[in-house]
């Protein structure tokens, strides 16, 4: 993960002159500060603030534009534990939550600074994962802490409650003050950029090689798996495909550093990548291996 401080670093690529609509889901559980975090944004109470938990029944959008760039905010129902719904209100809820999340280029998975992480930021988590989805870790109402607790201890805390998640960028932010959620959209736009960012076949091919020859994968059976190129094959999320010899003979430890690598020396380090492992000439592919 990444701490966000006011001043950003730049991607090593430009954009496109014509930059798209980028929609941002906030998700968190019950009362975590969405909706204030909106109304602060665009300055106009466009949306129902209460104190009482679970306000926001429904997935809402609001368009507005910061800078001369276009956004479109998703506000999604705080939500509980699967267990706990008791209506069907909050069951569809949950529902609309998820179909937030698959809409959004990127999420803001907001935080509560006085609250600990509970199983229902895990769920949302492990669901803004799956659906590789660019992520910032919002840790909101930091007013209420700042004096108590430095910014170091929450991003421990996050990096050992999430330690397959530490690519993702942290901001820190009070929401009903508007304080840093500037600079934190500009970062989250460098996370959309990043996840259409396209790097050159050549390029990734010599850093495979230079990976390979730093870190060669392990032995398997007395023989070592070989990649014989790679190539990105999508966009949104970055999507490269190595065509290999053996694909199940790469342990998931190995696949994880070959991601950790390509994230470090390319210009998507702080999106998911989706990486498959194919065999070469096999041509309906079930022997593939996703991560």
């Amino acid at each position: 993960m990444q701490l966000i401080h006011e001043r950003l670093p730049e991607t090593s690529r430009e954009a496109e002159s014509v930059e798209p609509e980028m929609k941002v889901a906030l998700v968190g559980r019950r009362n975590v500060g969405k909706s204030t975090f909106i109304n602060s944004l665009i300055k106009a109470n466009r949306l129902i603030v209460s104190e009482v938990p679970g306000t926001t029944r429904d997935s809402i959008d609001v368009r507005f534009e910061l800078d001369g760039k276009s956004f479109l905010a998703i506000d999604t129902p705080g939500l509980r534990k699967t267990k706990s719904i008791r209506s069907d209100v909050e069951y569809y809820g949950l529902h609309r939550a998820k179909r937030s999340v698959r809409r959004a280029d990127v999420v803001l998975m907001l935080f509560d600074a006085s609250q600990r992480i509970s199983n229902v930021d895990k769920q949302l988590c492990r669901y803004v994962a799956e659906q590789h989805k660019p992520c910032v870790f919002v840790v909101n109402k930091w007013d209420l802490m700042v004096e108590h607790m430095p910014t170091e201890r929450w991003v421990d805390y996050l990096h050992d409650t999430f330690p397959t998640m530490q690519y993702m960028p942290i901001a820190f932010i009070t929401g009903q003050t508007g304080k840093n959620m500037k600079t934190l959209l500009n970062h989250a736009q460098m996370l959309f950029k990043q996840s259409r960012q396209r790097v050159n076949t050549g390029e990734l091919n010599r850093l495979i090689r230079r990976i390979l020859e730093y870190h060669p994968p392990p032995l398997f059976k007395n023989r070592r798996p070989k990649i014989d190129y790679a190539t990105q094959v999508g966009m949104d999320p970055p999507t490269i495909v190595l065509m290999c010899n053996m694909p199940h003979a790469f342990p998931p430890d190995y696949r994880r550093y070959l991601i950790s690598m390509l994230r470090d020396h390319l210009t998507f380090g702080e999106v998911p990548i989706r990486l498959y492992l194919h065999r070469r000439g096999d041509e309906d592919r079930r022997n593939d291996v996703g991560l």
